[in-house]
């Protein structure tokens, strides 16, 4: 696999904070991530890969790996569609993403993927590996933990948890941040997802926020909780705050 980093200007604001484009591919598509580090940390540290919305890899993406490395790791904002393309619209993002949930040996492929991309890097402990992922992404980063990754843990926010390829056994130990009135996520898959958990044998954790619907972590999302997906500043702080407490325990 071939990787190209590039430099990006400007630096981030975020202090001692900066980012690297990632040029990486998977059978022979070019995939472009964003590496976010601490410049200021000299050994190696826990990586954790970043997974999209379905709009595409774009800039709240970034601005997780951001955030992520504020906190000392370094973050990979992944890329599973391929470089350059981004939905301009709810419709095109619905078809991307159908793609990928109608195939789900394809959205591992990019997920590996991914996951050697931030191994390559050396400011990576390659020994503590993490995955999140928010909506779609959420989906992408359960999907990677069931195909067998070396992941210590994986965070899915409101992500979708149903899936063809259930997991026998699930060694990466998983935390769930939901909204309990997500009508995407119907309480029909989240039962069915913890049995399949529970049946793995998976070291688990599901949280559900009340009066919280799916996309509940992004400002863009808007207010209103009767369209199905609604920004939740009280939900969002509290998912941050336990995926904090979850990677002291895991990284």
């Amino acid at each position: 696999m071939k990787l190209i980093f590039l430099m990006l200007f400007p630096i981030i604001a975020f202090a001692k904070v900066k980012t690297e484009k990632v040029i990486y591919e998977s059978n022979g598509v070019k995939l472009e991530g964003v590496l976010a580090y601490n410049d200021s940390v000299k050994k190696p540290v826990p990586g954790i890969l970043v997974f999209h919305e379905w709009m595409g890899n774009g800039p709240y993406t970034l601005m997780r790996a951001k955030e992520l490395a504020q906190l000392g790791y370094v973050a990979f904002a992944a890329d599973v569609y391929g470089q350059g393309v981004y939905a301009k619209d709810m419709k095109e993002a619905s078809e991307l993403a159908g793609k990928y949930k109608g195939d789900r040996k394809l959205m591992r492929q990019r997920a590996q993927a991914a996951l050697m991309a931030l191994l390559s890097s050396k400011k990576v402990n390659k020994n503590k590996i993490a995955a999140i992922g928010y909506c779609f992404g959420g989906t992408v980063a359960l999907e990677l933990a069931r195909d067998g990754a070396p992941l210590s843990s994986v965070v899915s926010f409101h992500g979708g948890l149903s899936t063809p390829l259930k997991a026998e056994t699930m060694t990466p130990k998983i935390l769930i941040l939901h909204g309990a009135d997500d009508p995407y996520v119907p309480g029909t898959e989240v039962a069915e997802f913890q049995e399949e958990m529970r049946k793995a044998k998976a070291d688990w954790q599901f949280i559900s926020y009340g009066n919280t619907v799916h996309s509940f972590t992004n400002p863009e999302a808007g207010s209103d909780n009767s369209k199905g997906a609604a920004y939740n500043k009280i939900s969002a702080e509290r998912a941050w705050d336990q995926m904090k407490a979850f990677f002291k325990t895991t990284l």
